[in-house]
């Protein structure tokens, strides 16, 4: 039975990415080794870190002026490396989920932090509005998309300060106006590679402005002059990377990328708003992921929820369960899922709603 992958992260990757990744597992670029085994220093190695970054600012556009790193530590590690590096005085944050607030908590060990909204009374069900990011603050951080609960900003916010952005799960779904952010940061285990690899976007003259002792290993200035090899990074997910950055661009890159995940929102979010018995937890339409899609039972059907995890487990839909916090299903949408599997969920809520 074909498994249709659903994953919330680590999730589904392209084919092409899985291939390569366990070619190169086998005998990496000719050398008679394994990409697990060869050396981080060597001239094959460092082809790919460059060729990744190479790609990387081709696919987003990324001006002059900026250099991508790939790091450790996951986007956890960001939210504190992010105020460790850029708050001298005074942030201010968007709270719009656990990710959201995680970094907010810890922006608050390095100063003063203004939350300018938060969606947290209504179970971040929507996306805030009509908030005001203070003109002295020396940067706005916000969550692009929110992965638990299913909302998504899709605009680079319009504001007077520096804009820094977590966008571990939606990066290379639209184009993004890089020129705006003095950094932006993710976790690759979404839409670029195995867990275990974080990427930064930062703009090389917003940085080493803190007046505070940063250990070297949490200076974006070390990575930034070490070419993300200060120390021995994450080998095997940054040439995963890669493969996922030229698979990409085999599809047109990221404007066509972005036409085809909106196709596969459109065909689940349809079939859920004409559903009789499951209903977005998201009502705003704008304010819904095209990543994660979160749904649940009408309350009629409340008792059901069980039952159709397990129908639509035998039917080959894998990883659907909505999270703890939601309750209900999720299905994430990334990039490397095709809309065959978006098809056949669909089919799979219709053949079980037709059974009530």
């Amino acid at each position: 039975m074909k498994k249709h992958n659903f994953y919330a992260g680590p999730s589904i990757m392209s084919q092409f990415t899985i291939e390569e990744t366990a070619k190169a597992v086998k005998d990496f670029a000719d050398m008679g080794l394994s990409i697990l085994e060869i050396s981080h220093r060597s001239k094959q190695f460092q082809a790919v870190i460059d060729e990744a970054v190479e790609l990387f600012k081709e696919l987003l556009e990324i001006p002059e002026g900026y250099s991508v790193l790939f790091l450790g530590g996951g986007a956890s590690l960001q939210f504190a490396m992010v105020p460790m590096n850029m708050l001298r005085k005074k942030a201010a944050y968007l709270d719009t989920g656990v990710w959201a607030s995680k970094a907010i908590k810890e922006a608050k060990l390095f100063g003063e932090v203004d939350v300018v909204a938060s969606s947290k009374d209504r179970n971040y069900t929507y996306i805030p509005k009509d908030y005001v990011v203070p003109g002295d603050a020396d940067y706005f951080h916000y969550t692009s998309n929110n992965t638990i609960y299913g909302t998504e900003i899709r605009k680079d916010p319009e504001v007077s300060v520096p804009l820094i952005a977590d966008m571990s799960s939606d990066v290379f779904t639209r184009p993004i106006d890089i020129s705006k952010y003095d950094l932006i940061y993710g976790g690759a285990q979404k839409n670029l590679a195995p867990a275990g690899v974080t990427f930064v976007i930062v703009k090389d003259d917003a940085i080493g402005k803190a007046d505070r002792v940063i250990p070297t290993m949490l200076n974006y200035e070390t990575h930034v002059k070490k070419g993300s090899m200060f120390n021995t990074p994450p080998v095997l997910p940054i040439f995963s990377a890669l493969q996922t950055l030229k698979y990409y661009k085999q599809l047109g890159g990221v404007r066509a990328i972005e036409k085809l995940d909106l196709d596969k929102a459109e065909v689940l979010y349809n079939a859920i708003d004409a559903s009789r018995i499951f209903v977005a937890t998201v009502p705003d339409h704008a304010d819904r992921s095209i990543m994660n899609v979160c749904f649940v039972m009408k309350p009629e059907y409340k008792d059901l929820e069980k039952e159709f995890i397990d129908f639509a487990t035998e039917k080959g839909m894998v990883g659907i369960k909505g999270h703890r916090d939601v309750g209900g299903f999720r299905a994430s949408l990334y990039n490397a899922l095709p809309m065959e599997s978006v098809k056949a969920l669909v089919d799979v809520m219709k053949e079980f709603e037709r059974k009530y």
